[in-house]
């Protein structure tokens, strides 16, 4: 047993838990005051579902016994006849500790998707698609991507913290609900943040637990898990330096909502990449998939019939597709030399590219049939969509009858009254003369 690196992993768990209460801040800052609270709410309440459903059967879902490379079993039903302390891995970590570690991603991973449900899904409809998505799509991905007997493990490919299983996985179904509840009918603009300082304080949130994501899965303290810190960082930089670029070419002014954006592909795209790239790969991993998210949001959405208010899928989404298949170009054994075989560009050939490109299809294609398939069926039960006179009033009313302190919001109708009541006595005093 490895205490050192138990006590490194148990740290990173940490680090990866505090990236959902980032994200609620995050997606909080970008919505409209009348949103905050749900949209805060429905992230943090996955804490709960995800602890306990994962206790529960998750972990024998995901990784006890195996039933045609897609799924586990039902065999350690809230963990009964689970060693905790039982070596794991070539790390030696207790088991308990790698479960805690799989837990965190657990809870995060379902969180991603809220940002393209803002303003318009029922919070009843949402917990119920939470639990169903989680026990059959989430859990059978990582079966197939990290049990040892998984599908696509079977086949080779490699991610490294989770391209696949959390980010395509999640970028996939924001852009499955994004369609299916429809457009808003008032879709809030750009100055309808309700705070830009929670935007970057969530991003930075986001950031350091990226660090327990990355590193973390080395499951130790040793070179592979120092190089997923430095490429982790080093992607991250280059992608946020990149999109202030892009912005700043297309005309625009480079912003807060832009810049963390940028961060936040970089963090996406190095995720699959980070234990087995240099950081030459890294750098350009950061600058590909941000200039891909960049090219989708800005030119490719606006002409789309799908409404996804926070780019879930624009960034998660397609940041996350990219860097899965860079892996291909980029990987190398000189960086981690557990992998089977090179990238392209280190004398690798097109073998390891091809099983990205596929695993990566195949991950499309599961998530959005299984998703959809979730979402109908829920949907003739419980209504998905809240009326229209709810979705104006906001959800934080409609749903949960309480709201967040309304100063902005309050000081946009004040300068609407005031230019109303200036209008008024004009008119009166027009009137008298």
């Amino acid at each position: 047993m490895n205490l050192t690196n138990a006590l490194f992993v148990l740290f990173a768990s940490i680090l990866v838990f505090s990236m959902t209460p980032g994200l609620a801040f995050f997606y909080g800052g970008l919505v409209s005051a009348k949103n905050v609270v749900n949209t805060m709410i429905s992230i943090f309440s996955i804490c709960g579902i995800g602890i306990l459903l994962f206790i529960g059967c998750g972990y024998g879902l995901c990784f006890s016994g195996n039933h045609l490379g897609i799924i586990g079993n039902f065999h350690h039903f809230f963990l009964a006849g689970v060693n905790l302390m039982k070596p794991f891995g070539v790390t030696h970590i207790p088991l308990g500790v790698y479960l805690i570690f799989q837990l965190m991603f657990a809870l995060v991973t379902p969180a991603l998707f809220v940002g393209a449900t803002v303003g318009r899904m029922k919070f009843n409809y949402f917990i119920t698609f939470v639990c169903v998505w989680t026990l059959v799509v989430y859990y059978p991905l990582v079966h197939i991507v990290w049990s040892p007997a998984g599908l696509l493990a079977q086949h080779g490919l490699l991610d490294f913290a989770g391209g696949t299983v959390v980010h395509i996985n999640a970028g996939i179904t924001a852009l499955v609900l994004s369609i299916l509840l429809g457009k808003r009918s008032r879709p809030s603009k750009n100055d309808d943040h309700y705070n830009l300082p929670w935007i970057l304080l969530g991003t930075t949130f986001l950031w350091i637990g990226w660090y327990g994501f990355n590193a973390g899965s080395a499951l130790g303290i040793n070179h592979v898990a120092l190089q997923a810190f430095m490429t982790t960082t080093i992607a991250t930089a280059s992608a946020m330096v990149s999109w202030m670029i892009f912005e700043t070419l297309h005309g625009n002014h480079p912003d807060m909502v832009g810049i963390c954006t940028g961060a936040l592909c970089g963090l996406v795209g190095i995720t699959p990449a980070a234990g087995y790239v240099t950081d030459i790969g890294a750098t350009w991993i950061g600058i590909l998939c941000t200039f891909v998210s960049f090219t989708y949001i800005t030119f490719i959405k606006p002409h789309l019939k799908y409404d996804d208010p926070l780019d879930a899928f624009g960034c998660h989404g397609v940041s996350g597709i990219i860097g899965s298949i860079l892996v291909g170009i980029f990987a190398t054994q000189k960086v981690n030399p557990s992998i089977h075989e090179n990238g392209l560009l280190y004398g690798g050939g097109w073998h390891l590219l091809g099983i990205q490109f596929g695993g990566t299809l195949f991950t499309i294609i599961f998530v959005a049939i299984m998703t959809w398939g979730c979402a109908k069926l829920i949907a003739l039960i419980i209504p998905m969509r809240v009326s229209k006179q709810a979705e104006d009033m906001g959800l934080d009313q409609s749903e949960h009858g309480e709201s967040v302190d309304y100063t902005v919001q309050n000081i946009r109708d004040l300068e609407l009254y005031r230019n109303e009541f200036k209008g008024q006595l004009s008119h009166l005093y027009h009137d008298r003369k």
